[in-house]
């Protein structure tokens, strides 16, 4: 009976290929090579499966848990609560109630909806991406060349990095900026060159609507600045101005005092939410003396509350005979000649002979333009 050939090393390397550590030892340990080949088949590459899928689920796992963290970082508002906890506080010193206003808990509610949208939205790409590379492994182990689809991916990559930048770049500002909250549906923003109350925001675009009924498209990317004048608290600031011969201490003390009395009065509980700042004299100019004053308010309640501040001001000034520059405007006419000695006549020209719009005859002065007089 002819002995059996042994395998040397060399022969052993040649059945398994670089990688194969089941078949590898499987050989080494029988000395067969078809077992090693089916052990490897059978119980190596479907582990190596096994242990690919679970890798990548796990990091699936934590990527999610990451965005999770994310998310609820976004519902709390990019802009701290130490606002709305000064405003409650003193509303609570002066007796007011410290309920929450139904516009703070719409402004929540909508803020948790944007962040959970983000974070589904970042989750659904975290598991493309994390199942296109774990395929990708997979078909490797199972032999496919994944040469050509490495390529055609960079290919396709590169076509929309240079086709498609304006999309893209159009998509990911979209994303960070509701990310960061910046702002959303019913906000009055200002993008540059379009402003007015937000009507609609995506991926791509947003959609608001000016003062004119104009509604403007904007894309995210073109979005270089914004200002949110509807975020957490707003500024109504009033600049009134005085004559020069007006008593300052006097004027400063009254107009305080009226914003005072709006800030205490019950019918602006929760949209004026911090006491009024009286700074004093803004300026000097031809017309007069400006002196400001500003009262914190509730997002959006600016342009009420300093249209009924202007009121009381007014009614208040009137009362105390504090005068407001203005400008009013006399008509003058030069004074009409004596009647003439033979006829008796009166003279043809004068304000009772002349209207504003006749021609002048002939020896007569044109009429006097009217002037304005402060």
């Amino acid at each position: 009976m002819p002995a059996l050939p042994l395998q040397t090393s060399e022969q052993t390397s040649q059945v398994c290929e670089d990688g194969q550590a089941l078949c590898g030892w499987t050989e080494e340990a029988t000395g067969n090579a078809d077992l090693a080949q089916a052990a490897d088949l059978l119980i190596g590459k479907p582990l190596t499966i096994t242990l690919l899928v679970l890798g990548a689920l796990l990091v699936r796992w934590v990527l999610h848990r990451l965005v999770d963290r994310v998310v609820r970082r976004a519902e709390l508002g990019m802009v701290p609560d130490r606002f709305a906890r000064a405003a409650s506080t003193t509303s609570a010193r002066l007796g007011r109630s410290v309920e929450t206003s139904p516009r703070d808990l719409a402004a929540r509610a909508r803020r948790i909806q944007r962040a959970k949208t983000m974070g589904s939205l970042l989750k659904s790409i975290i598991s493309g991406v994390v199942l296109a590379v774990a395929a990708t492994m997979i078909l490797s182990e199972l032999g496919v060349n994944i040469a050509p689809i490495i390529a055609s991916a960079g290919i396709v990559g590169l076509a929309l990095g240079f086709g498609a930048q304006t999309l893209v770049k159009d998509f990911l500002s979209g994303i960070f900026m509701l990310i960061e909250d910046q702002y959303g549906v019913g906000d009055v923003v200002d993008l540059g060159e379009a402003s007015g109350t937000v009507e609609a925001v995506s991926l791509r675009v947003t959609r608001l609507r000016d003062a004119n009924g104009t509604v403007w498209y904007v894309r995210n990317g073109e979005i270089l600045r914004v200002g949110n004048m509807s975020q957490n608290w707003a500024r109504a600031v009033l600049d009134i101005t005085v004559t020069y011969d007006a008593d300052l201490v006097h004027a400063r003390q009254v107009l305080g005092e009226v914003a005072t009395s709006m800030w205490q009065d019950e019918d602006f509980q929760g949209r004026v939410i911090e006491e009024p700042e009286e700074p004093g004299v803004e300026a000097m100019t031809l017309d007069g003396i400006t002196l400001r004053v500003s009262l914190k308010t509730a997002p959006m309640e600016q342009w009420s509350v300093a249209r009924a501040l202007r009121e009381r001001v007014k009614a208040r000034f009137d009362h105390e005979g504090i005068v407001i520059p203005h400008t009013r405007y006399v008509e003058w006419t030069p004074e009409a000649p004596e009647t003439s000695e033979r006829s008796g006549a009166p003279a043809r020209y004068g304000a009772a002979e002349r209207g504003p719009d006749r021609e002048p005859v002939d020896g007569e002065e044109p009429p006097s333009p009217t002037r304005p007089v402060r």
